[in-house]
């Protein structure tokens, strides 16, 4: 063994290039201490930076397979992740490893953005591929400075937010009466903020009265939120297992369109938890509970709802200079040396 009890030292002692190279000898006061030494000399003694590093001549291809057993194939979202990284590899003709830089992807973002797409989508996909790098390295595969460090990505667009009124979401739950399986998916959604995907794979032990649990989210936290007593009764299965049978998205989408409401493409099913948020604000609802009902990671997600609060920025009114100068209580005020035209 290299770490050895010395006394009330620890020892460290290795020939990192066999019987016949250098020795290293050296003893500390804690096991902690020593094993991070011999971590040092073995990571550095072969590292000889002068001759500098091979060139990597993988292609991209080979590298997403790589990422793809050390930790893509354990995303919640690993098929759709890995059809955009196979989407890529084939715009950039799966180039070699050594040929992949910050302006390569950079051209290939402007290609994508000259042909009509959106920014955000732009963006997602330099992220997924500049995930893969990020991976690599940390797991060893993948030696050197990420390729892609210093790639600037399209500054990203504000979407279009609406929600529904209420008249509009009772003429949806009026329409959808004859589809008790869709009907009670938009009521869920309608009560608790919950995405899509969060709401159709629900399964009864996500349920307990009166709350719902929801474990299949975005950022992978789970989260709980109360519901009415009638939604309870309304959703709980009498047996046990997934509460719906499917995924009746395209379902809703035509509904939407049947109804004509005048929404944001792509926007025809998010609506639901827009709606959620938008009138819990205007009903005087707390920002900060919003934030923990909708699992938001940041403040800064969630204030996108706080102008529809029906207090936001009301003290503008009162707290202005104008409305100080107009009050009959102030009437005193005035400067002595203010020049008055007559």
């Amino acid at each position: 063994m290299s770490i050895k009890k010395d006394g009330e030292k620890w020892l460290v002692d290795l020939r990192p290039s066999g019987r016949n190279g250098k020795r290293f000898r050296r003893k500390f006061d804690k096991k902690a201490e020593a094993l991070a030494y011999e971590k040092h000399i073995l990571s550095t003694h072969h590292n000889k930076e002068w001759l500098g590093l091979p060139v990597d001549k993988r292609n991209l291809s080979e590298l997403i397979d790589i990422w793809w057993i050390k930790s893509g194939q354990l995303k919640r979202t690993a098929t759709n992740y890995r059809q955009k990284l196979e989407l890529i590899c084939r715009e950039l003709g799966d180039p070699t490893v050594n040929n992949i830089d910050a302006t390569l992807i950079n051209n290939w973002q402007l290609e994508r953005m000259a042909k009509g797409q959106k920014a955000n989508t732009v963006r997602r996909l330099s992220s997924c591929l500049s995930n893969v790098f990020s991976v690599l390295i940390e797991t060893g595969d993948f030696t050197g400075a990420h390729p892609l460090r210093g790639l600037k990505k399209p500054t990203p667009e504000k979407s279009e937010m609406t929600y529904l009124t209420l008249m509009q979401a009772q003429c949806l739950l009026d329409y959808l009466k004859n589809d008790w399986e869709l009907l009670k998916i938009v009521e869920v959604s309608l009560a608790t903020g919950s995405r899509w995907r969060e709401t159709v794979t629900l399964k009864s032990s996500n349920l307990s009265p009166y709350r719902i649990r929801f474990t299949n989210t975005k950022t992978g936290k789970p989260r709980t939120v109360p519901i009415s007593k009638q939604l309870y009764d309304d959703i709980y299965p009498e047996i046990g297992g997934k509460l719906f049978s499917e995924d009746p998205q395209k379902r809703l989408v035509k509904v939407f369109n049947e109804l004509k409401f005048d929404l944001p493409k792509g926007q025809k099913v998010h609506v639901l938890r827009h709606t959620f948020a938008s009138h819990f604000i205007m009903n005087g609802g707390d920002i900060l509970t919003l934030k923990e009902i909708l699992g938001h990671c940041s403040i800064n997600q969630t204030m996108t709802y706080a102008h529809l609060a029906p207090d936001h920025l009301v003290d503008a009114i009162k707290l202005n200079p104008l409305s100080k100068l107009r009050d009959p209580q102030n009437d005193h005020i005035y400067d002595p040396e203010c020049p008055i035209m007559v």
